[in-house]
């Protein structure tokens, strides 16, 4: 390992009526800082993940960050798009950069502000992350519609799984409830998760509300540092591994019923970092969908191709199961800022590699893997981190 997170910022995820794009990306940032006792003076470059698409008029945000300290004037600042994976991939510039020998210390930031936004708007806009030409694509659905396409494809291939994705969505909201930074902190239970009800209608059939992660604002930020800067840290996480792997955005061109792009990328991840499954402590994943979270069992090797189900049935991905998945509450409960969601998963997983998950904490985690997706699996990010210091 020779790259590491050496300090981390995070807003709370949810509607902000009294923020704005700045003072979120001011807060996540400055936290930052101060968690990794570097001087504003000290960073070398800054990447800022966020996605937009007409969402807010503050479009140019990378400049913004500069509001956190005045040493940070002249600092070089670089906005990084790409969809829903907006934050990883402003995470793997940052990493680059290190690489490269350019830097010793980076700031990352991710952000989005989306509840200003109407609701017709903010589907529209999401739908930005989707292959427009597509006959998939339904407007006046966004990009749940996208999703339910494809659950429906998978429910035709594997049989109806709604009681699957309530389960998968009763864990997570089970999880979110224990932490603090969660736009939704409620456990709902299984059977309200199951059940289509006025609180809980369908959005997109077969997909119901709870299978949604919701629309939010906040900002998430991590230092970067080169081995120089371990001395003077107070601990590290570093990556074993990071892979990038884009596949065919048309859906026409791909198997609906699978993630082949979040396959080969978890699959290098895990061969570049030396490990197994099973010597994982833990995943954060995108759930975006409780489908997501199902197929993406399936990707990452927990069961053969239509068997997910298994995974989630027989405990194994819960919080003292064989890998628990999301004990954040993973984007259906954490909420889903699109541009601060891969910096805040990998925050989350700092966390609980360093002991301080708090109520989310996993039992002496030793390793952890992180997967964000842009799109459906399209801009694919997986990362697998170690504690170092």
């Amino acid at each position: 390992m020779d790259h590491y997170m050496i300090g981390w910022g995070h807003t709370r995820f949810g509607k902000h009526t009294d923020c704005d794009i700045e003072s979120l990306i001011t807060q996540a940032a400055g936290e930052a800082l101060e968690d990794a006792g570097v001087d504003a003076a000290e960073i070398d470059a800054i990447y800022l993940g966020h996605f937009n698409s007409g969402m807010s008029p503050q479009d140019f945000c990378a400049p913004l960050v500069l509001q956190v300290d005045e040493r940070l004037r002249f600092k070089p600042a670089t906005r990084v798009e790409n969809a829903c994976a907006s934050g990883s991939a402003a995470l793997h510039q940052g990493l680059n950069h290190l690489a490269s020998g350019a830097a010793r210390r980076v700031l990352v930031v991710g952000v989005e502000k989306m509840t200003d936004a109407g609701a017709a708007q903010v589907a529209d806009s999401l739908l930005g992350a989707s292959y427009r030409r597509s006959d998939l694509v339904e407007t006046s659905l966004g990009f749940a519609g996208v999703f339910a396409r494809i659950a429906q494809a998978y429910f035709d291939a594997y049989g109806d799984q709604s009681d699957v994705l309530a389960r998968i969505a009763a864990k997570n909201h089970h999880n979110g409830a224990r932490n603090p930074y969660a736009h939704l902190q409620n456990d709902f239970g299984f059977d309200f998760c199951n059940t289509e009800s006025a609180k809980n209608p369908v959005v997109a059939a077969p997909l119901r509300r709870t299978d949604c992660s919701p629309v939010s604002d906040g900002a998430a930020a991590v230092v970067l540092s080169d081995a120089s800067g371990l001395a003077n840290a107070r601990r590290a996480v570093g990556f074993r591994s990071r892979v990038q792997a884009t596949e065919f955005m048309p859906m026409a061109r791909r198997d609906l019923t699978e993630l082949e792009g979040a396959a080969h990328a978890w699959r290098q991840a895990m061969q570049h970092a030396g490990v197994g499954l099973d010597d994982l402590s833990f995943a954060e994943v995108h759930d975006c969908f409780t489908i997501a979270e199902l197929m993406i069992y399936e990707a990452i090797g927990l069961t053969p191709k239509g068997e997910g189900r298994r995974a989630i049935e027989e405990d194994w991905v819960t919080v003292d199961g064989r890998l628990p998945v999301n004990p954040s509450g993973g984007l259906k409960a954490k909420g889903h800022p699109v541009g601060a969601t891969g910096v805040s998963m990998h925050v989350m997983a700092a966390k609980q590699l360093t002991g301080e998950a708090g109520d989310m904490q996993v039992a002496s985690p030793q390793l952890g893997a992180v997967f964000n997706m842009g799109g459906v699996a399209v801009a694919n990010y997986a990362s697998v981190l170690e504690r170092a210091r």
